[in-house]
């Protein structure tokens, strides 16, 4: 049975479906968005070898397919200028609605090209790993990485539809599988400490693609996202920056491993939430055994929670450095979303970062 969470935004409202084989019923929850013209879809080289036939033999209409590189290296100004020319010369129009079908690099790089291409158009997300069925495609945050970080450059643009068909993880590599996990224990450690009761119990028939179990903690994952989403669209609140556990950290050791396939984003956000949750433990804001808790549970799947396991070499101030460039930076304070105990995170601006470089240090020692 299809699951439909609607994500309320007002006029900006839409609804995410969740259920196995929607993508072989395109024609009944993504066709009668588009129109009369072909239909047009961006995915990447991966994607396309696996899921992009079962997409346009579903649709039951002319499609038009844009393939682009695979991995985080096409979140660039090259990959975007390419797409929007290539979207040119197919003569989009305003009205048209583009279909993203990939992970998070595609649903973000598609999205930020929607939000400008002829000053906006509408876009569809159809997520095809773990990690963006449970986070990035879902919410309106697009954007591309820039030489000073990740995400710099980017805008809110609401998709129209999310479709997610969990049968599209059939294919996704193990590692890829433990990396979108990270993005969904987060929401058990932000503020459901029963959901991360849960995930303990549940964590490996998630990662063996158990549908009874996958299909609960993609739909619970979502809800919560859903529903934080439309409290604080834009972040203005400190209700959507708890989404950020984990990713001030996280980001920085992206940068320091080249946001390469070193250390994949959710294997990043897991170390970055160990360290949030290790930092809050050696600081006095949360007790030591919620952090070990944290970093056992991580651990036991093989998620990196040290800066060793997510081969990460530099020093604390040169750690602190890539932090500087955190969009999140307010008249020269950054926000770090850490915790007092399992399921209570919040943010804090009174974190020195001086403390966060001799932290970081520690921990690598």
């Amino acid at each position: 049975m299809t699951a439909t969470v609607n994500v309320g935004l007002g006029a900006r409202s839409y609804d995410i479906l969740i259920d196995n084989g929607l993508l072989d019923r395109a024609h009944e929850c993504i066709a009668p968005l588009l129109g009369p013209r072909p239909a047009i879809i961006i995915t990447d080289e991966e994607v396309a070898k696996t899921q992009l036939t079962r997409l346009t033999a579903s649709l039951g209409k002319e499609c038009h397919t844009i393939i682009l590189p695979s991995g985080e290296a096409s979140k660039s100004w090259r990959q975007l200028e390419r797409l929007m020319d290539e979207l040119l010369d197919l003569g989009v129009e305003r009205k048209d609605k583009l279909i993203a079908l990939g992970g998070g690099v595609i649903g973000d790089l598609v999205g930020f090209a929607a939000s400008i291409l002829k000053r906006g158009c509408d876009f569809i997300q159809v997520p095809t790993t773990l990690l963006a069925q449970v986070d990035s495609s879902v919410g309106g945050k697009t954007a591309i990485n820039v030489r000073a970080g990740k995400n710099l450059v980017g805008s809110f643009h609401q998709p129209v539809r999310v479709v997610i068909d969990p049968s599209v993880l059939d294919t996704l590599p193990d590692r890829q599988m433990r990396a979108g996990y990270a993005e969904v224990v987060k929401y058990g450690l932000i503020n459901d400490p029963a959901f991360f009761d849960w995930c303990e119990a549940n964590a490996r028939s998630v990662l063996a693609r158990d549908p009874a179990a996958l299909s609960y903690a993609i739909e619970h994952s979502v809800r919560a996202k859903a529903a934080i989403v439309a409290a604080d669209e834009r972040e203005t609140d400190d209700v959507r920056a708890l989404l950020n556990l984990g990713h001030t950290f996280g980001h920085a050791l992206e940068a320091d491993t080249g946001f390469s396939d070193i250390l994949f984003h959710g294997e990043a956000v897991a170390a970055g939430i160990a360290l949030a949750y290790g930092f809050s433990a050696k600081s006095g804001r949360c007790a030591p055994d919620a952090s070990a808790r944290v970093n056992a549970h991580l651990q036991a799947i093989g998620l990196p929670s040290t800066l060793e396991a997510a081969h990460v070499k530099a020093h604390g101030k040169a750690l602190v450095a890539h932090m500087l460039h955190d969009k999140k930076m307010s008249g020269g304070t950054l926000p770090f979303i850490l915790a007092r105990g399992i399921g209570q995170s919040y943010v804090d601006r009174t974190v020195n970062l001086d403390e966060i470089a001799a932290f970081l240090d520690g921990a690598a020692a």
